[in-house]
C-alpha cells in the first residue's frame, strides 16, 4: 500500500482514486435518513424497557426518557460505524463507508466523536454544514476534516 503526505495528513493511494467519491454526498444524505428511521424504530423497544424499569423503581427510572434518544443513537453508531464494516446500516445500504486517512480502522470512540461533532456542527450551522462538501477535498465535511476521516464508496475497493 503506497502512502504519501498531503497537507500534513497521511493519505493512502486508494483514497486518491476519484471514483471512490462519486455520488458520496447524495448517498451520505440518504444514509442519514435511513439511519435515523432505524434509530427511531430501535427506540420503541428501549422505551418499553425504560417504562417497565420506571414502574419497578416507582417512577425513578422514567428519568432515563430524557437521554433515551442520544443513548440509542450513540450506541447504534458505536456498534455499526465502529464495527468491522465501518459503516452504519444506512451507509451499508447506500454502499459507502467511513475511512481514516491513515488507514487505521474506525473504533467505537471515534465513531461516537464523529457523530457528536456532526450534531454540534448541525446545531451551529444547521443544514449549511453540507456546503463544506462542495469546497473541501474528497467531499469531506468539517467533522471529517477535524478527525482525519473520509467517506468513500464501498464498491470502489472491492475486488
Amino acid at each position: 500500500m503506497n502512502t504519501r503526505i498531503l497537507d500534513g495528513e497521511i493519505i493512502t493511494s486508494r483514497l486518491d482514486d476519484i471514483q471512490a467519491y462519486d455520488g458520496v454526498r447524495t448517498k451520505r444524505i440518504l444514509a442519514f435518513v435511513i439511519d435515523y428511521i432505524l434509530i427511531g424504530l430501535l427506540m420503541i423497544p428501549v422505551a418499553i424497557v425504560v417504562a417497565l424499569f420506571g414502574v419497578l423503581t416507582l417512577g425513578l427510572g422514567w428519568m432515563l426518557f430524557g437521554i433515551l434518544g442520544p443513548l440509542v443513537a450513540l450506541s447504534y453508531v458505536a456498534l455499526t460505524l465502529g464495527g468491522a464494516r465501518q459503516a452504519t446500516k444506512g451507509m451499508q445500504m447506500m454502499g459507502i463507508r467511513l475511512e481514516r486517512l491513515d488507514g487505521r480502522p474506525i473504533d467505537g470512540m471515534l465513531a461516537i466523536v464523529h457523530t457528536v461533532l456532526f450534531w454540534a456542527g448541525n446545531a451551529v450551522l444547521t443544514p449549511l454544514i453540507l456546503l463544506a462538501t462542495l469546497f473541501l477535498d474528497r467531499k469531506r465535511t468539517v467533522h471529517d476534516l477535524l478527525l482525519g476521516t473520509v467517506v468513500v464508496r464501498d464498491d470502489a475497493f472491492r475486488l
